[in-house]
Formats: structure tokens, sequence, C-alpha cells
């Protein structure tokens, strides 16, 4: 195939080195021709470093180069172009005068694409004289290493063409998802369950960024903490997609965006690129300081709050094994010592009705996490009773490892409805499932999608069916009733699937299947 690719910024130029290693003849165009130079040898340099580290041979790399084809301008003619990629950028009215003359040059047979990741797909077709011949591309940074693609149909897409981009993608060793033309497409949009909740857990003061951080690493296996992530993409973009994609989607709960985000962005509290953000970045300092030090009587009892029931049983078994193998005296029976601390294992709701029900003493009596900790991570919440000195002493306690073993770290946080790592959990699957509910995406391309895109362990929906789609409910009613927030409401996705006892992968019946 014959592509030109308009713009030779950081996303073109990854498209091209993308599809000419893929054997397409690739034509580079951009309104200033030395950003096309500049672009060709950027490729020709990641194809060295690719041939240099075997991952192509020289004849390879050389085959590549020779289908890199520079253009004087972008709209030359060009009878043989098959396909437009654009990747100019974000703007309506720029891309609009770019198809505009490249309509008029180009034969009517070309494909148009836009990798548009932020503008609506209709609203850029709408703007040519034949809206039907283009559709979204969106590539993600850096191409050759971001192996997912969205398919983005608008609204008068002809409806073979995201068959023949899928096509042309997996064609070319990515993988391709088709998601309706929404804000924030599919991958923006899946992320935006994990930002926004942990800014809704810092705007309640139940941890700082750091902490939040340390728990969805090593409670939850994410690869960064969402202010790591906020920091390394940098706050103006994040902030700008959380707010397109609330207001695209009509001010949706679910997606509501955080006070605290305004004024840091108009302080220039970016992130990395500006040298501060949640952390202070240069002159030696890069990230969250170190966690504090591990203090208090680690030989005190602990009283394990036995919960009876299905959702805290099996953690409340296996934590009580781990701190007896590690040398700690668990106290069973009726009620605690007059000594003991006291751990309710909470799942979607807060230490504070524990208290509230007698459990026990409200000055030594505090949360633990119940989710399985993807690494050597425990979770103790506080509650504004409780005694510092005793805290402190739990904490001690729950960092004892058995004989051998490392310690455990101990993340102290405020006590909320249910945990840090619920909340995040809920809010990235509950997204999930709001978009597949609406038919946006299948449930397969939502879970590959955000694996690929934004590297979680689990697809959104594949998450919440690990935990179970009857547990995942329990927790969502749990903190929907705690909190009265409607952004923690059951989807209707997970509802039904409980009710149905249907996993939450399963795309289901529809109406079409039912027809002929």
């Amino acid at each position: 195939m014959r592509i030109r690719i308009v713009g030779a910024g950081a996303m073109g130029r990854g498209i091209a080195q993308w599809a000419a290693s893929a054997g397409h003849t690739v034509e580079l165009g951009d309104v200033r021709p030395e950003a096309v130079t500049d672009a060709l040898d950027f490729v020709a340099s990641m194809l060295d470093r690719a041939a240099a580290k075997g991952r192509m041979s020289s004849a390879e790399r050389d085959g590549a180069v020779a289908r890199l084809v520079p253009l004087a301008e972008p709209w030359a003619a060009g009878p043989q172009v098959e396909l437009v990629i654009e990747a100019v950028r974000e703007d309506l009215a720029t891309k609009a005068e770019v198809f505009g003359k490249l309509e008029r040059a180009l034969p009517a047979s070309a494909l148009f694409a836009t990798n548009t990741s932020s503008l609506s797909v209709t609203r850029i077709a709408a703007t040519l004289q034949d809206p039907s011949r283009l559709a979204g591309l969106h590539f993600f940074n850096p191409v050759p290493l971001m192996r997912i693609v969205e398919v983005v149909p608008g609204a008068a897409t002809r409806p073979e063409i995201p068959a023949l981009l899928t096509g042309l993608v997996e064609g070319c060793g990515h993988r391709a998802v088709t998601v309706a033309d929404t804000p924030g497409f599919l991958v923006n949009h899946a992320g935006r369950g994990l930002v926004t909740e942990a800014l809704a857990l810092l705007e309640e003061s139940v941890a700082d960024p750091a902490e939040i951080d340390r728990i969805a690493r090593d409670v939850l296996g994410l690869r960064m903490g969402p202010f790591e992530l906020m920091d390394l993409t940098g706050l103006d973009v994040t902030a700008a997609v959380i707010d397109s994609i609330w207001e695209g989607f009509r001010y949706e709960a679910r997606l509501r965006p955080s006070f605290l985000t305004p004024n840091r962005v108009v302080a220039g509290l970016y992130g990395r690129k500006t040298g501060r953000g949640w952390y202070a970045y240069g002159d030696g300092v890069s990230g969250p300081a170190p966690e504090s030090a591990v203090t208090g009587d680690a030989e005190r009892p602990v009283f394990l709050v036995p919960g009876g029931r299905p959702e805290t049983a099996a953690y409340e078994e296996a934590l009580a094994g781990s701190l007896e193998a590690a040398g700690v005296r668990v106290e069973r029976g009726a009620g605690p010592s007059g000594r003991a601390v006291v751990l309710v294992p909470v799942w979607g709701t807060p230490v504070s009705a524990a208290v509230a029900a007698g459990v026990g003493p409200r000055e030594r009596t505090f949360g633990v996490e119940v989710l399985p900790s993807a690494g050597r991570r425990r979770v103790l919440a506080v509650t504004a009773a409780g005694d510092p000195a005793a805290a402190r002493d739990a904490r001690a306690v729950l960092a004892r490892g058995a004989e051998g073993d490392e310690p455990y770290a101990v993340s102290v946080v405020r006590d909320t409805a249910g945990s840090v790592a619920q909340r995040l959990l809920s809010s990235v699957v509950a997204v999930g499932c709001s978009i597949a509910e609406r038919s946006l995406a299948v449930p397969g391309d939502i879970d590959l999608a955000v694996t690929t895109g934004l590297g979680y362990p689990y697809g959104p929906l594949a998450w919440g069916e690990r935990v179970g789609a009857a547990r995942m409910l329990e927790l969502q009613r749990s903190l929907h009733t705690t909190t009265g927030d409607p952004r923690h409401r059951p989807t209707r996705w997970i509802t039904e699937r409980a009710a149905l006892g249907l996993a939450l992968t399963d795309p289901g019946t529809s109406p079409a299947d039912c027809l002929g």
C-alpha cells in the first residue's frame, strides 16, 4: 500500500517508521520541509538501532529506508496514494484545512484517516466534500512500541472502512480495536477511572499522593501510580482530557473532575516537564520521598474481627495465618483483650461503622485491606478516634514477616468507605463496564486496549471478573450507600451479570443476535 502521512512530528515519524518497517511505501509531508528531513533522519536512526539490536536484518533496514519518500509539500499530487494518515496538531480548523487540500489533490479512491486523540472524528469528516471516506486511526506514542491502535468510524464513515483499517493495522503487527466516536475514544476514556478516583481520595485527605501511588503499585499491581502517571503525562494534558471527557458525556458523575487540578495547572505544576508536579524533580530529587520507618511495639497481640462475610473470610484466614507464622499472637474468641489492637477487614464500608457496631474500643480499632496484594504491602486505616500509639503498634505488627522473609511495607491511611485500593479498583472496573454497557466497544477490545495502551495488569472487565461480579456489586453498593456519591453507583453491566450468573467479560445476548 502507498500511504501518505501528513505531519512529521513525533506521531507522524513514528507512524512512518511503523508502516515502512511493515513493507508499505510511505510518503511523508509537512508544511515545514525541515521537519520532513529531521523526521527521516530520526526514523533512519531508529531503524539503525533496531538492526544493531537484532530486531531486523540489515536488508530489512535498508528496504524500510528505501520505502520512505519525502514530499516537498504535503498536498502534492499523488495518483497512487491509497491512504492518508493525518498527524497534525489537535485543532479542528487546522485539520479541516489539511483535509480540504488533500481532497483536492488526491484521487477520490484514497481513504483518509485522522490520528486525533481528542476531537470528534465526525466533526472533522463533516468538513469534507465526502465525509464517508474518513475515519479515526488513533496511534499511541511511541508508535513502534505501543502496539495498539484505535479504529474510530465517524457517523458517516463507509461501513467497509473500519475493517480495511483493522486489516492494515494488524498486518503491520499491531492490534486494532474498534470504538465509537465518543469523547476520549476507548483508552483515554477507560483511563479516567484511575486518576479521577485518585484525585477524589486526595480531596478527602484519605492519603497523600505518594501513599496512593504505593498502594496502586504494590496492592493493585499497577506499573505506575496515578500521581506518578499524571506527572509523566503532564497535568496540563491530563486535566484537559478529564474535563473534555466529563463535558462530552454530559457531566457524568462517574467521570467528575477534581477541584484540585485547575490551580495547579495555572501554577505550572505540570510534572516532570516543569520540574515540579505532585512530586519534585531535578537537582538530585526525583519522585516521592522515602516512606517513614516503621516504629512501635511489634509484640502487641492482635484481635482480627471475624466478618462472617465471603468478601473477607478468605483474607481473614490468610492474614491470621501469616501473622501467626511471623510470631504474632492472634487472639480468637468473643472479643479482644485489654491490650490487643483490633483489626477490621473492610469491604466497601468504613472502619467507623464497625466501631459503631461495637467490635472493639474506638481508640485501638483499625481497618485492614482485604484485596490480595500484588506485592509485600499491607494497608492500615485509622479513624479520627484512633490512638496514634496504638496505630504505630498495629503498623509494626503488620510489618512483621515470617522467619527468613522480608518485612511488609505498611501504608497508613485515613478511614474511608472500603479502602484506597478498593475505591481505585471499583472505579477502574465501573468505567470499563460503563463503556461496555453503552456499546462503545466490545468487552474483549476494552480489556485489550487497556492492558496494551495503559499497561494495567488486567483489563477492567477481566479485573472485575477476577473479583467476581457478585463481590464487585456488593463493593459498589456499599460504597454508594456509605457515601451517597453517585460516582460510586453500581453499573447496570455488573448488576445484570451478577443476577444472571454471567461473566463480566461476556458480551451476552443482544436483540440483534435474535433477528434472523
